[in-house]
């Protein structure tokens, strides 16, 4: 497939584990409920050995022990995680499938939301940027003089406490985007994607690696899981020329590699974040690329864009992951405490 051009990326033989953990799974049928913690066996050669034939776990309070289908012992980091998987009952909701949010990532401003019920925001990216600068400082600093492949239990512990962060950052920001459409009786929601834009990206070597490390493919896939709970439709297009095109002056959106030599937009960014349309008008860029990327589907969807006023391309809602706004004490001493969205 990849030799007739049908598949993008050159496939590769795997990689054969040379000994340390692997995942262990555990179906249904072997794990008992005792006492309100799982029983899960480890077989009659361990007990041989060891002595012990089993080990339990308490069982999530937020999960059913009937709902389970099998179990998952993950080791990472030094950590093992316990990964349960269940059936998920969808929610009912009445949502208006003809009202659309339309997303547009980035990495300052993480994701930009515009939508034709005339509301907008910026979740943003700045501190999940600070977070893995901060992690690549401390394991250049950790392995400057070691050899290749250098890795140790510091390492492992900063490795998972910033797999933690970004988890959380994804998990908070997913939910954000659904929030906003159940409250807004939004139906449908709109991302804007290019497949591989990642690894084309050409934005220099400190600039890539800001890029590449941001897990907005990861959130983009827990939207769509979220969608898919909520009864909410979730479509994927691609964003080429979304920025640089006026959504005011209705500019034509070519696709990727079919733009015409004489195309040319209206309007142009003048600065980062503002946009100056042909009618002078100066609008937030990143909810103009939103709006374009809304546009590109919109009449196969057969959704109107008259909600789409002035308003909310010009004044987005920030939203932050987390706060960390400074208290003063009455001893003089600064605190930071962290409020979650």
């Amino acid at each position: 497939m990849f030799q007739q051009g049908r598949l993008a990326g050159k496939p590769k033989p795997p990689k054969y584990r040379k000994g340390g953990l692997n995942v262990v799974t555990y179906p249904k049928q072997a794990l008992r409920l005792i006492d309100g913690s799982i029983r899960i066996p480890l077989g009659n050669k361990v007990k041989v050995w060891f002595g012990i034939d089993s080990f339990t776990i308490p069982c999530p309070r937020n999960l059913n022990f009937k709902d389970i289908r099998e179990l998952r012992i993950l080791p990472r980091n030094r950590c093992f995680y316990a990964e349960f998987v269940y059936k998920l009952t969808a929610i009912e909701t009445s949502l208006n499938p003809e009202n659309a949010l339309s997303i547009d990532p980035g990495m300052d401003n993480w994701l930009t939301g515009v939508s034709t019920a005339g509301t907008s925001f910026i979740i943003d990216g700045k501190h999940v940027k600070s977070l893995n600068r901060w992690y690549n400082k401390k394991v250049s600093t950790i392995k400057e003089g070691k050899p290749q492949g250098f890795w140790s239990k510091k390492l492992a512990h900063l490795t998972e406490k910033r797999n933690r962060q970004m988890r959380d950052a994804v998990n908070k920001a997913a939910r954000l985007v659904i929030n906003h459409a159940r409250e807004n009786n939004i139906g449908t929601v709109v991302f804007g994607w290019n497949q591989g834009q990642k690894q084309q990206s050409n934005l220099g070597s400190k600039n890539n690696q800001k890029w590449v490390q941001v897990p907005t493919a990861r959130l983009k896939t827990r939207i769509q899981q979220l969608c898919e709970q909520y009864g909410i439709r979730f479509i994927e297009t691609e964003e080429s020329y979304t920025s640089s095109s006026s959504f005011v002056d209705g500019d034509y959106l070519p696709v990727y590699g079919e733009k015409p030599d004489d195309w040319k937009p209206s309007g142009r960014r003048v600065k980062r974040g503002l946009y100056r349309t042909a009618l002078n008008w100066y609008i937030n860029a990143d909810c103009n690329g939103a709006s374009n990327i809304l546009r590109k589907v919109s009449g196969m969807l057969g959704i109107a864009l008259s909600g789409l006023s002035r308003v909310p391309l010009t004044a987005p809602q920030r939203i932050f992951l987390w706060s960390a706004k400074k208290i003063k004490r009455r001893d003089g001493v600064l605190t930071r405490p962290e409020v979650s969205a």
